[in-house]
């Protein structure tokens, strides 16, 4: 089976690993921080807006079950790719919204997918592409946040919900749960 990576910030790690969690031919979603300026960097290192480094996730998918485009379509709808450095009540630059390709092939797709993304939102895409950079893994509890400790924390409970909505909304054939169901 093969296997690629993709490399998206869309504000807080939490909500963008939940919504991709449940993505066919999604292997794995890792939270962590890149395209920043500091090594090893922390989560309280992150949250004061100096390093650089963006909130991210690192998607393993399998691009026999679904493409780099589509992963791309997917962030562009369940986030808001209009707000410069924040999305919601998160504010900075570690919120914003990116794409870091892994590879060339990878970055003309996402410029194509922004193109794309602008017609659907009227010209008011924000994201960013930003080269590949090194990646560094968030601390252990900040993986799979949303299917333990999330769903007690208020701000996953109203933040995360609605764009679990969107993409079972948007991209029902596309969900492992309704593969199951199948």
């Amino acid at each position: 089976m093969a296997e690629d990576v993709a490399v998206l910030a869309g504000g807080c790690f939490w909500c963008t690993e939940a919504v991709f969690n449940d993505v066919v031919g999604v292997k794995s979603v890792e939270s962590g921080y890149t395209g920043g300026s500091v090594d090893n960097p922390t989560y309280k290192q992150i949250c004061g807006g100096n390093t650089g480094h963006a909130e991210a996730i690192r998607i393993t998918f399998d691009p026999e079950a679904i493409s780099y485009p589509e992963l791309l379509e997917i962030f562009f709808a369940t986030h808001d790719p209009t707000q410069l450095n924040r999305q919601g009540n998160d504010v900075g630059t570690q919120y914003r919204s990116a794409i870091f390709p892994q590879s060339p092939e990878q970055e003309t797709e996402a410029v194509n997918a922004k193109a794309a993304a602008n017609v659907d939102w009227l010209g008011a895409i924000v994201t960013t592409i930003e080269p590949k950079a090194q990646w560094w893994p968030a601390e252990d509890y900040h993986q799979e946040y949303w299917s333990g400790e999330g769903q007690r924390n208020p701000y996953c409970i109203a933040t995360i919900p609605p764009k679990l909505q969107k993409l079972r909304k948007s991209f029902q054939a596309r969900l492992k749960s309704a593969a199951a169901n199948a």
